[in-house]
């Protein structure tokens, strides 16, 4: 288990469930954005979403930001043009802050971890930032992602370094792969915390069926 020097990092990444990782993000909702990009040089949401851009182009779109946070990744995507976008996070504190910012159409409180309340195919694209990683989402939330995507559609996500060789993400990205649920477009290493030298996968999918 990764290890940060930092005291807000730890106590999110070594929660050991659901209600540990709630009560870490319940204290850290409010100071969320100025810890994690000006203290940290959190990154991941400008790649991801450029690349999600990238894949997709069409503004259009309707997009899930699964576990949005505060809502980082729309606010890029919204300068890049894109206004369809959902909201889906676990924290109801997370999910007030991205809602004060006004990107989202729809807000849905919800478990990553556990099967969504979510119709089939209803999304053009996901993207999922931060949260593939140590205390969080495991390999099998690869299949909830694919299930709510429409054939031909995106999925977009970062896998932290460290958890993407500890939990067994490439085994269950490979074996979509070759259960035909998706095909990999791109796969690539990004920066994700710039002050705490950490790296990341950045992956685009395209979705085949679910």
């Amino acid at each position: 288990m990764h290890k940060s020097d930092n005291k807000v990092l730890n106590k999110v990444y070594t929660a050991t469930n659901h209600e540990e990782l709630m009560d870490a993000y319940k204290d850290w909702a409010t100071d969320y954005d100025t810890d994690t990009v000006e203290r940290f040089g959190y990154v991941a949401h400008l790649s991801s979403a450029q690349a999600l851009h990238d894949a997709l182009n069409d503004r259009g779109a309707h997009i899930l930001d699964a576990g949005c946070g505060t809502g980082l990744v729309a606010e890029t995507l919204a300068h890049l043009g894109y206004r369809n976008i959902d909201a889906l996070d676990y924290s109801e504190e997370m999910l007030e802050e991205a809602e004060r910012k006004g990107l989202y159409k729809d807000y849905i409180q919800a478990d990553l971890s556990r099967d969504l309340d979510i119709e089939k195919n209803k999304y053009d694209a996901v993207v999922c930032t931060g949260t593939f990683t140590y205390g969080h989402i495991e390999a099998d939330g690869f299949e909830r992602l694919i299930r709510i995507t429409r054939p031909g559609g995106i999925n977009c996500f970062t896998i932290r370094d460290g958890a993407y060789q500890e939990y067994g993400y490439r085994e269950k990205m490979v074996e979509l792969e070759k259960q035909q649920a998706w095909e990999l477009l791109e796969m690539r290493n990004e920066t994700y915390f710039t002050k705490e030298s950490v790296q990341c996968k950045l992956c685009t999918y395209k979705v085949f069926a679910s």
